[in-house]
């Protein structure tokens, strides 16, 4: 496993858990608005936390920790990520995967293997508009599509979520996502950030009114739409 961040404790990670937070390195999406510029596009220049000594801080925080979040960079690159599960699992401790969804199979061979406890993807923007805003002029949309559909039906605790950038989305494209993913679990509309490891520094946050606005828009579609982040 490429680990390139560790975060001991967080209580925001992991939705009613405590828990620790793995970073792994490398993308295959190139969001412009990302704020983990260098785990994206740099990862082999970030220091390489050892696997094992990872392990070994969670099982003496078992105490403590209940579930482990994994996120990136996008975790579903790593080729050996099952097994690494598999010995979080093996301390006892729920796993949350972070994803982008573009790995389907990956996603779905994890969940019938037993290691997976909690799904997150981002929902980076409408279908009519989703390669431009995740950097991937090629992006094949069915493949997004396949992940979303499957997290839907599996049967385990998931969140969609959505990072909005004044620049990059508009009322209409929330309209277009609530239409897709209705009657989700669980929505969430996450305020940008601006932050020195932002791939491209040139983007803005919409107000709590405006993302308000969109919320309403999509209340209809997914009762359970809620912000994350917002003061």
């Amino acid at each position: 496993m490429q680990i390139c961040g560790f975060n001991k404790t967080t209580l925001l990670d992991y939705p009613g858990h405590v828990a620790a937070t793995i970073f792994t390195g490398c993308c295959n999406f190139r969001c412009p608005f990302c704020q983990n510029g260098d785990l994206v596009l740099h990862p082999a220049r970030l220091p390489q936390l050892d696997e094992e000594e990872v392990l070994k801080v969670l099982s003496k925080r078992r105490g403590i920790l209940t579930g482990v979040c994994v996120t990136g960079g996008e975790p579903t690159l790593q080729p050996d990520l099952a097994v690494f599960l598999k010995k979080i699992k093996e301390l006892g401790l729920l796993v949350k995967l972070d994803t982008n969804g573009y790995r389907p199979e990956v996603v779905e061979d994890l969940f019938r293997q037993g290691l997976l406890d909690y799904i997150a993807m981002d929902i980076k923007s409408s279908p009519e508009h989703y390669a431009a805003v995740a950097g991937f002029p090629g992006l094949q949309m069915d493949r997004i599509r396949e992940s979303a559909a499957f997290i839907q039906g599996c049967g385990l605790p998931y969140e969609f979520r959505t990072t909005v950038v004044r620049e990059l989305h508009r009322a209409e494209d929330f309209l277009s996502i609530g239409r897709w993913l209705q009657g989700s679990e669980a929505y969430f509309l996450q305020s940008y950030q601006e932050s020195e490891g932002v791939i491209s520094p040139v983007f803005s946050a919409y107000s709590k009114e405006e993302l308000e606005s969109f919320q309403s828009l999509l209340l209809p579609f997914i009762p359970n739409t809620s912000l994350r982040g917002v003061d």
